[in-house]
């Protein structure tokens, strides 16, 4: 029998640790728990927070943000002796800074997203190996809000599980609730630099209409993330990560 547990991993340093256990699937199963966690930036964890992470199981995390953010605000598992730490920066056009200072006039998160998939098969690939090839125990990914790098991986992940659209997309919109304490501090951050509180309002917004145009795009162009990569050794990847997540 598959346990219950807690989605939202309350720790003291960061706001939007997920797990992305409980989802049922299209083969009529349910996605494992404590297997895949989803996370925001980890660079202000306490002690007491990754122990409590270790003592859970977590063995490899994947840091999705750029050099630049790693320089700014190192994660505590780069080099950690129980912690398989992996860097793959995804789409960094994709970070808060880099929404903020561009088009935002015009900005449109959803074609933001769709534009990652288009141009970042090659690291979403890197992402899909790193998670098939973790050692037994918890595989935690994330980026600085835990939203939009992260959102496309969980996206991938969950659809290669048999997790359907509507259930993603609510794994989605999680964010806007959970992590409410960080979403009003990037806000104010926002404001700050001088964005109009509408611009920011768009640009931290968590509607389920953003993750559903991206994942109608990948299935219209590439048939969906079974057929999303084009390098035939990902087959095993696909099938591996799928193993870990049901």
């Amino acid at each position: 029998m598959n346990a219950t547990f807690d989605r939202h991993i309350r720790l003291e340093g960061a706001f939007n640790v997920r797990d992305l256990g409980g989802y049922t699937t299209n083969a009529g199963g349910v996605t494992r728990w404590r297997s895949v966690l989803r996370a925001d930036g980890l660079h202000g964890l306490t002690e007491n927070d990754i122990q409590h992470l270790l003592d859970m199981g977590l063995k490899t995390v994947i840091d999705l943000r750029s050099q630049v953010e790693l320089e700014h605000q190192p994660s505590p598992f780069a080099g950690h002796q129980e912690v398989d730490y992996n860097h793959i920066p995804l789409f960094s056009e994709l970070a808060p800074v880099d929404m903020l200072t561009k088009d935002s006039g015009t900005f449109d998160l959803a074609a933001r997203y769709v534009d990652a998939a288009d141009r970042c098969r090659g690291a979403m690939g890197l992402v899909l190996a790193a998670v098939a090839d973790a050692d037994e125990g918890i595989v935690m990914f994330n980026c600085s809000a835990g939203k939009d790098r992260t959102g496309l991986v969980a996206a991938m992940l969950l659809s290669l599980a048999g997790v359907d659209h509507d259930q993603i997309a609510a794994d989605y919109t999680l964010t806007g609730s959970v992590a409410t304490p960080l979403l009003d501090r990037l806000r104010e951050q926002a404001i700050a630099r001088g964005l109009a509180d509408e611009v920011a309002t768009r640009l931290l917004a968590c509607e389920p209409a953003t993750i559903q145009s991206l994942l109608r795009h990948v299935d219209d162009q590439y048939g969906g993330f079974g057929t999303y990569f084009d390098d035939a050794t990902t087959a095993d990847h696909m099938r591996r990560v799928a193993e870990r997540l049901t």
